[in-house]
């Protein structure tokens, strides 16, 4: 067995997680737009299905992020916490400031909810994911590394002990099982459905795949072999959930509503692990065969999330310019259009502001090194 996994290789697991995950998730949006428009039933059967099809997104972005981050710093302590965050604070937290002002003063149309129209309904909205039907995410994912020392405490207390990672596993499954039943029982089409909207953007309805991330990297020789040897398993897993999400889906009939389909459920945990699953396969074949697609998916993954963030600001004006009326014309081919429009703006936005930004950084350094002209 190749152990070259994620050491020497020019990308790991986690970078694979981020390009599929960014490259679905685009896909999510389009597909709730373009069934906004209330297409005939022919059509909402194809949107359902590969909506639940692409329905792995935040999980696999949550697993690819805390495998990624464990196996960049896994020896880090609360000591390196300061450092940590300045570098994540760069990454992630000024794009998320920008894009989130874009939407809430470009583009206020695509908030969630309700609209803001004070000062303070302007700032929570900025926090809380509402600027727009992804950010809710963004919300989410940024819990993940603000609490990062814990799971650092987490990947020091399982280090070379697996019967210490079966317990984790075993209590992560009991309470991510009774978090999921609560959700069933009280959110969804419950009587707090309106009132606890907010629970799908805290961190521990997704803690499951975070926990998982790190257990993946600390035992990657075993999760290597594990994933080898279920790998049939895991395809007819695969089918079978698939079609069990759907059945699901539209047992509620039509109109199809997307929101029937939540990641809170057994069907969609098993789903998205599965899935997961399924990318380290062809990731670890990948990085064990040095295959070509390693700098290529590590390239994609480093403006995965800036892609992310930006992508429904390039929807909406490819809507506006046509989108929308081709999707009346056919909704098919408007959703194939728009969604590759929108993957590629977002992914050349994210690399061309990224260069801006950094040559104006240089400049600016430059010219504080430079001496006074006299």
């Amino acid at each position: 067995m190749n152990r070259k996994t994620d050491i020497t290789s020019p990308a790991d697991i986690g970078d694979y997680m981020k390009v599929f995950a960014c490259t679905a998730v685009m896909m999510q949006t389009v597909l709730s737009l373009v069934l906004s428009t209330n297409p005939s039933f022919n059509y909402q059967t194809p949107i359902g299905i590969i909506y639940n099809l692409v329905k792995f997104t935040a999980p696999a972005f949550i697993f690819g992020i805390l495998y990624t981050t464990t196996r960049t710093t896994n020896q880090n302590t609360w000591s390196d916490y300061g450092g940590y965050m300045r570098k994540q604070w760069s990454a992630l937290f000024v794009p998320t400031i920008w894009w989130t002002l874009a939407y809430l003063l470009i583009f206020p149309n695509v908030q969630q909810v309700n609209k803001f129209n004070d000062l303070s309904s302007f700032c929570w909205h900025f926090i809380n994911g509402n600027a727009a039907p992804h950010l809710w995410y963004n919300t989410m994912m940024l819990q993940f590394i603000i609490l990062m020392p814990f799971f650092w405490a987490l990947a020091h207390r399982i280090k070379g002990n697996f019967n210490r990672a079966i317990i984790i596993i075993a209590l992560t499954v009991i309470i991510f099982g009774a978090w999921l039943y609560l959700y069933d029982t009280q959110v969804f089409h419950g009587s707090h459905e309106q009132s606890w909207y907010l629970l799908d953007r805290i961190f521990i309805s997704f803690v499951i795949y975070g926990i998982f991330g790190v257990l993946a990297w600390m035992f990657r020789d075993k999760f290597e072999t594990f994933i080898k040897k279920a790998l049939p398993f895991l395809i007819v897993i695969f089918l079978a959930v698939f079609y069990w999400t759907n059945k699901e889906l539209f047992g509620y009939g039509y109109p199809v509503k997307l929101i029937n389909a939540p990641y809170y459920k057994p069907s969609m945990t098993i789903y998205a692990l599965t899935v997961i699953f399924l990318i380290a396969a062809l990731a670890i074949h990948h990085i064990n065969n040095n295959s070509s697609a390693l700098p290529i998916f590590h390239f994609l993954a480093t403006y995965a999330y800036r892609a992310y963030l930006s992508n429904v600001f390039w929807l909406q004006i490819i809507w506006r310019l046509g989108g929308k009326n081709l999707s009346a014309i056919n909704p098919i081919l408007a959703l194939i259009i728009c969604y590759l429009l929108t993957w590629v703006l977002s992914f050349a936005s994210a690399y061309s502001f990224h260069i801006i930004w950094s040559k104006t950084k240089s400049l600016f350094k430059d010219s504080h090194v430079r001496e006074p002209i006299e």
